[in-house]
């Protein structure tokens, strides 16, 4: 790509600009006097020369967003559920089959990252608490669906082959379809690949979001962070994960044990559902044991780790409540599998062909 030192084509084809004939400068007793100068058709004489001398920078185009509402839910301080509408927005993607994926708009802002040490059940990998600013950018409504990816297994291949069929749970039971379940047993690189492949379908950069954009978007702007986006305690009420363990003052309830269809509980406040529970999701980060010397700008850490694995965010229908809270954080290696695994995608915001799949 030219640089401003580098001229486009475009611009050594262009004709030299010509500019009018100064007139005289008179210097009288070290004073400068100026007859008649034209200043100011100089001056845009010699912006319109820069303009044809320098490239262009890309155009930024919008992306169709529309409006959504969603239900979500918060403890109340004696720990009924209350219940209510919130309103996102979101853009949809064109997948092959008639098939489309919900990525809603995540504000910028700034947040603490992390747990306080008062935090029951914390760790020590989910400190320091720092602060972090992240840049608005689009995140997957619901973790991605075994229809959904079998539509991107259908796409060309980028790097590595996919396999269409990967989860386990596919029957069709408790009214759950397995196409609306997310799909799991799916290992980090698969899940590099499938971000690969939409982005070149569609254009797109989709990648798969950093741990700092998870939990940002998990806590969906709590002005008082608490260990769940709903609040506490949480309940089998709220997400899918073993019911038989209680968190802090929590109560038991229904242990599933599989994974249920995605928006199948209240989304937090920002729209997005399973943030906590039914699948851990993979990030793109480098496992790295705590916080210190972590990136304050929202991207992944992928440097200053001499190990290879993976971290995953959320909990699971398999886990104990304590694994599903916004802080928490494990590893594992990149190339495992595992039936409460899957992932969701990311999208920069500032990057947008019209929606729809690039025609070859």
């Amino acid at each position: 790509m030219p640089t401003s030192s580098q001229p486009t084509d475009d611009a050594e084809q262009t004709q030299a600009v010509s500019f009018p004939p100064l007139t005289e400068i008179t210097f009288e007793e070290g004073y400068l006097e100026a007859e008649e100068i034209p200043f100011a058709e100089l001056a845009q004489q010699q912006a319109q020369s820069e303009e044809l001398s320098s490239p262009k920078p890309p155009q930024i185009q919008t992306l169709p967003l529309e409006p959504f509402t969603f239900e979500t839910a918060a403890r109340s301080p004696d720990l009924e559920i209350q219940r209510s509408t919130g309103k996102a927005q979101q853009f949809i993607e064109q997948l092959p089959n008639g098939l489309t994926l919900a990525m809603v708009l995540i504000p910028s802002g700034t947040f603490l990252m992390g747990a306080p040490e008062a935090e029951p059940k914390s760790r020590d990998s989910e400190r320091p608490q720092h602060l972090v600013t992240v840049p608005e950018f689009l995140m997957g409504r619901y973790p991605m669906t075994q229809a959904q990816w079998w539509a991107i297994a259908e796409l060309p291949k980028v790097n590595i082959d996919l396999n269409p069929n990967p989860a386990k749970f596919t029957e069709h039971d408790r009214g759950d379809r397995a196409e609306n379940r997310p799909v799991e047993c799916v290992n980090w690189y698969e899940a590099i690949e499938a971000c690969d492949r939409l982005s070149q379908a569609t254009g797109r950069p989709y990648c798969l979001p950093s741990e700092a954009q998870w939990e940002y978007a998990c806590r969906a702007g709590a002005t008082k962070p608490t260990s769940f986006c709903f609040g506490e305690p949480i309940t089998p009420e709220l997400a899918n994960y073993d019911g038989n363990y209680t968190y802090a003052n929590g109560p038991k309830g229904a242990s599933r044990q599989r994974t249920t269809a995605v928006g199948s509980f209240p989304a937090n406040a920002w729209g997005l559902h399973d943030m906590h529970g039914n699948v851990w999701e993979w990030c793109a980060d480098l496992w790295h044991s705590n916080y210190q010397g972590a990136p304050t700008d929202g991207s992944a850490w992928t440097s200053d780790s001499t190990k290879d694995s993976r971290p995953w965010r959320g909990g699971s229908w398999s886990s104990n409540p304590r694994n599903c809270r916004s802080a928490v954080r494990v590893k594992n290696s990149p190339d495992s599998r595992f039936n409460y695994v899957g992932f969701r995608v990311c999208c920069a915001v500032a990057q947008a062909p019209e929606a729809g799949l690039v025609e070859e």
